[in-house]
């Protein structure tokens, strides 16, 4: 499937500026899920490229699935909804030290973090879905990137190193554009948890980690034109020791509006976990039955073994 040419995407200029709104033409790839498995399998057989032993058992994608499920339960969930305060209340028990922020709005994001000194590492998704179409819930945006989070928080409680740095877990409310917004204003109209957080705790982020579309089946994530080229490249090792490489093969896809940009736009190093070739965004067809578990895993492990190296490390200028 393919959609027309909008705002969401711009031609790739510098890391600061503006991406445009969700479409490209969708090419399909092949995810073989046991050449998926038997490369986690040689990354635990051996060292990774610093020297280290990278585990690929540490995320649970059982769990994160059955995350996945429940908040398709709760039907369509829109910024404001009776139904996304609902999750947001089923939501903030499970991160550490969960709490609410406000939105300007009425919103509220879900944070929880992980104490140490700062800077923080911020890993981040939105669980609000789209206002329309009628009907629509997300499994892959918004539900696969905030189970993951959650999940990642799970993960990360148990082994993180002694003395490392702060890690917090935000779920962003009101990443997708409101009603009555037009395609042309979505960065203004839109993002308004992720505006609201980087605005509020300015300088005290060291970098930020975005998981959006990260389940779907044949799932690709070359690098999204507006993230960090570093900390990208950090991440590709990261999947190389766990056995997730080919899940971020080379090359770059266009710049996208996505609730990393406020963080770029206040200087923190960001990146963009985003399957733009996802052939059901934006329709009532983004359902469970188009996920893979082995693809979401194998996200899960990377993100993990990145947060671990950066967290025990000083940040990088």
């Amino acid at each position: 499937m393919t959609s027309p040419p909008s705002p969401r995407f711009a031609p790739p200029a510098s890391a600061a500026s503006a991406p445009a709104r969700r479409t490209s033409a969708r090419p399909k790839h092949l995810l073989a899920a046991a050449l998926l498995a038997a490369a986690f399998l040689a990354g635990c057989d051996g060292d990774d490229d610093d020297g280290g032993d990278a585990s690929a058992d540490r995320f649970d994608s059982d769990a994160a699935f059955e995350l996945i499920d429940e908040q398709l339960s709760f039907g369509q969930r829109p910024a404001g909804s009776p139904q996304l305060r609902r999750l947001g209340d089923a939501l903030v028990d499970r991160l550490p030290g969960g709490r609410f922020e406000p939105v300007p709005g009425g919103l509220r994001n879900v944070v929880g973090v992980l104490p140490g000194p700062g800077p923080a590492l911020v890993i981040g998704a939105h669980y609000d879905t789209e206002a329309h179409p009628a009907g629509f819930v997300g499994a892959n945006d918004g539900a696969a990137g905030t189970a993951a989070v959650v999940e990642l928080a799970r993960t990360l409680e148990r082994e993180l190193p002694e003395g490392h740095r702060e890690v917090r877990l935000v779920l962003f409310d009101g990443e997708e554009e409101p009603p009555g917004c037009p395609d042309a204003r979505f960065e203004q109209c839109a993002l308004r948890g992720s505006k609201a957080y980087a605005a509020a705790h300015r300088g005290e982020v060291g970098e930020m980690i975005l998981l959006d579309y990260v389940a779907n089946r044949d799932l690709r994530l070359p690098r999204e034109a507006s993230s960090d080229p570093a900390l990208w490249e950090e991440l590709r090792a990261a999947a190389e020791a766990v056995g997730a490489e080919e899940l971020f093969p080379g090359g770059v896809q266009p710049p996208i509006i996505d609730d990393h940009i406020p963080f770029i736009r206040t200087g923190v190093p960001a990146i963009d976990l985003i399957d733009f070739s996802y052939e059901y965004a934006d329709t009532l067809e983004d359902t469970a039955d188009k996920l893979d578990p082995a693809a979401l895993d194998g996200v899960g492990e990377a993100v993990a073994e990145l947060v671990i190296r950066r967290a025990a490390a000083s940040p990088q200028p």
